[in-house]
């Protein structure tokens, strides 16, 4: 089964730039809704090295047909090297919410 509708998610060093990514996909059409959530706490490798770093993490809801081209648009506007950008797909939820969500990025 394919989802029709996802959760792209980032995550970015400052709550000026989550804001940013977020407010530049909804302008965009690119999603629908967007959370900038944190701080949060990210423990990861790079480089050789475990690192630990305070992040926000943009959650944005879109339909799967605006993956790429949201992918694209966070990619160019991110500052990391490797940005985390993964799609989750959305399995269920309010049909009045989906509704609008596949308005909204028409």
């Amino acid at each position: 089964m394919t989802a029709e509708n996802v959760v792209v998610t980032t995550t970015t060093d400052s709550e000026d730039l989550a804001r940013a990514l977020a407010a530049g996909a909804i302008e965009a059409r690119l999603g629908a809704c967007a959370q900038v959530v944190g701080p949060v706490t990210s423990v990861y490798r790079w480089e050789g090295a475990v690192q630990t770093d305070q992040e926000w993490r943009v959650e944005v809801k879109t339909t799967a047909r605006r993956v790429e081209e949201l992918t694209a648009h966070l990619l160019e506007h991110h500052t990391y090297d490797t940005p985390e950008v993964i799609a989750t797909p959305i399995t269920g939820g309010s049909p009045a919410y989906l509704s609008w969500l596949g308005e909204e990025t028409r």
